[in-house]
């Protein structure tokens, strides 16, 4: 089959940019073939080549990448690690949901955490928790107060944070109050991407620049590029939302573009008048209308807002343009204090959804599995997913395993245009019924 739609990288990435330049690995020249496939380098592709790696140590494994590692999805996210749901529910069945996610993000992060020290990879990823927080007090009570029940009848250890000690924590008194996680981590995704990528053990070649235009499963799997081919016996389908082009969950994604930016760093007076020295992060209480925020380990506060339905996967210059000049109105709200601060970088990232939000995880043929439709949380997700979907293909007992199926699979969506029509409906339903949380 031939493929008909990658990934573009408009080069706006501020993650990246903030960065060292890095030498890409090189493209895929000329007729290759090994033992496994992985197909994309992001975090379920590279956590399944490292996990492949340890399992087959004799084996050969590649991974081709479109583009450049971090400069898609992986490395475009606000920089949450996140180890728990946002927000649980109350039945039985959600309350066992999430142990078993608990268990899952936990593996991950400390996986993560484990191979970010082996291989001292420089992402600023730093322990230092999150706040959940909600702007009304409709949401204190619809969102956080629920939150907080249900994570301690999870065990889970936090923190409730009124106004004012908000404020304190993290400069700026726009939210009613916060519940505060301990677990979890923060980070720049396109050095953590870059660092993954780079680390790769030695039965690991990755291909970077090297899009696939035809695909073939017969036989095991047969990859044709503009340079050259690849041709493996089993395949490790991580290529996230991508993954339809290669006749995989079509009909069952939901693509939506979500938008950051990242002021430049503050100066030492700024510093001092912006008053908080630890670096932070905030989610927020409903997604739809809420503000995503951080403070950086190197004295930038990132903004992320505004969530669009966008299943052509495109974005153009001109909405870029439109969301730099919301999000800045946007700080100077919540940080009056900085006035001269400006939104150095603007960017944008397509998150993969599932309309019953379960991942596409499993044996997809008798060579072939997946980790991918990580709905929102792809730094864990992902990582998880990957390792897993890896001790799968290799038969290897994990109870984890068991846990990742629970979560189900990607229900069917209806065909377009209604599903447009559907999903556009229901957007501007949320931003007027949640607008309290703006």
């Amino acid at each position: 089959m031939k493929i008909g739609r990658l990934p573009l990288d408009d080069k706006t990435n501020g993650w990246s940019a903030i960065l060292p330049t890095r030498m890409p690995k090189p493209v895929l020249v000329g007729d290759v073939t090994v033992d496994w496939v992985v197909l994309g380098a992001g975090y379920a592709g590279l956590a399944a080549a490292r996990q492949l790696s340890e399992n087959c140590p004799d084996q050969q494994i590649a991974v081709i990448e479109a583009g450049t590692v971090g400069e898609n999805a992986s490395g475009r996210n606000s920089g949450f690690a996140v180890d728990l749901p946002h927000n649980v529910g109350s039945s039985l069945d959600e309350l066992d949901g999430s142990q078993r996610f608990l268990r899952l993000g936990k593996m991950a992060v400390a996986s993560l955490d484990n191979t970010i020290k082996t291989h001292d990879i420089d992402c600023q990823w730093s322990l230092d928790g999150k706040y959940h927080a909600a702007v009304s007090t409709r949401g204190v009570k619809e969102i956080l107060e629920p939150f907080a029940k249900e994570l301690e009848t999870l065990g889970e250890p936090y923190r409730w944070v009124e106004k004012s000690d908000l404020a304190r924590n993290i400069g700026s008194n726009h939210f009613t109050a916060a519940i505060y996680t301990p677990g979890g981590a923060l980070l720049n995704p396109a050095a953590l991407t870059q660092g993954l990528a780079d680390s790769l053990p030695d039965n690991v070649t990755l291909y970077e620049n090297s899009p696939v235009q035809e695909a073939t499963f017969k036989n095991g799997v047969h990859f044709i590029t503009a340079n050259g081919s690849l041709h493996g016996s089993k395949l490790i389908m991580a290529a996230n939302g991508f993954s339809e082009q290669f006749g995989y969950y079509r009909n069952r994604f939901l693509h939506l573009v979500a938008h950051c930016s990242l002021t430049r760093q503050l100066t030492e007076d700024e510093r001092n008048t912006y008053g908080v020295e630890k670096p932070w992060g905030l989610t927020p209480a409903n997604a739809f209308v809420g503000i995503t925020m951080r403070y950086t380990n190197d004295h930038r506060i990132i903004i992320r807002h505004g969530l669009n339905y966008c299943p052509n996967q495109r974005v153009l210059a001109s909405e870029q343009a439109a969301v730099k000049h919301r999000h800045k109105e946007l700080f100077d709200k919540r940080f009056p204090m900085l006035p001269a601060v400006d939104m150095e970088h603007t960017w944008s990232g397509f998150v993969c959804l599932s309309q019953n939000s379960a991942p596409g995880f499993g044996q997809l043929a008798p060579n072939v599995w997946s980790a991918v439709c990580q709905n929102a949380m792809g730094v864990t997700k992902g990582t998880f997913s990957g390792v897993l979907a890896a001790d799968m293909a290799c038969g290897v007992e994990n109870p984890l395993i068991r846990d990742m199926q629970s979560l189900g699979e990607p229900s069917i969506l209806p065909r377009r245009p209604l599903l447009d029509i559907g999903v556009r409906a229901r957007f501007m339903w949320e931003h007027w019924r949640n607008r309290h949380e703006a």
